[in-house]
């Protein structure tokens, strides 16, 4: 037992040990914010990204003494796993990228703090952080200032139609593409892009679901 934890001491330093100490903090900050806005990868998930990717680097350049790259390498891989199962379609939206990215650049940090560049790490981190929680009301504005919006119109064929439609939509200060158009007996359904200011998609949107000529309407 004794030979144990001796050959367990050299194999992690007190060096080490702080490192992953260091990497447990960088998760948890980073983890926080995500567990705070309710995401799919959370406190405890970050963690153990951070975590894990730190002690796969410190035990590359221990036992990799010739390619000590080969180990850490494949944390990579593994990384991109866990990304992909963070991401989902929800309805016309892609949903879960932001924490994808989030879980690979904890990797990131976590192979940095690893590989012995803590500086570079914990600046890395407050660049993140600062990412995640102040370029959010930027990103609202972008999204507000240039909305995009698939619209599904289901009304009566009549000659003039798309042309009728591509007026309402300039009305209402939007720019239109016509996507596809499929006539079924008398009725005709256009799928439309829409482009332009949230507050004119949505004044569009009350103006036709008021509109009695369309049949269905699916935004």
């Amino acid at each position: 037992m004794v030979d144990y934890f001796q050959r367990l001491y050299t194999l992690f330093a007190y060096e080490d040990l702080l490192l992953i100490f260091i990497a447990i903090i960088i998760g948890l900050v980073i983890g926080a914010e995500r567990e705070y806005k309710n995401k799919t990868a959370g406190l405890r998930t970050l963690m153990l990204v951070a975590v894990g990717s730190c002690i796969f680097t410190i035990l590359s350049i221990k036992i990799g003494v010739g390619n000590p790259d080969r180990l850490a390498a494949n944390i990579i891989t593994g990384i991109g796993f866990l990304g992909a199962g963070a991401i989902f379609k929800d309805e016309n939206k892609i949903n879960g990228i932001t924490t994808a990215c989030t879980i690979w650049i904890t990797a990131a940090l976590g192979m940095c703090i690893g590989s012995g560049h803590i500086f570079l790490g914990v600046i890395s981190t407050a660049v993140v952080l600062f990412v995640l929680l102040n370029l959010v009301t930027l990103e609202k504005w972008i999204d507000r200032t240039h909305k995009i919006h698939t619209y599904k119109i289901t009304t009566r064929y009549e000659s003039g139609i798309i042309e009728s439609f591509e007026k309402t939509f300039s009305n209402f200060h939007l720019e239109s593409q016509s996507l596809s158009q499929i006539k079924a007996g008398d009725t005709i359904t256009i799928n439309w892009r829409l482009t332009g200011n949230k507050k004119h998609h949505d004044k569009l949107s009350a103006f036709l679901f008021n509109d009695a000529s369309i049949h269905k309407i699916e935004i």
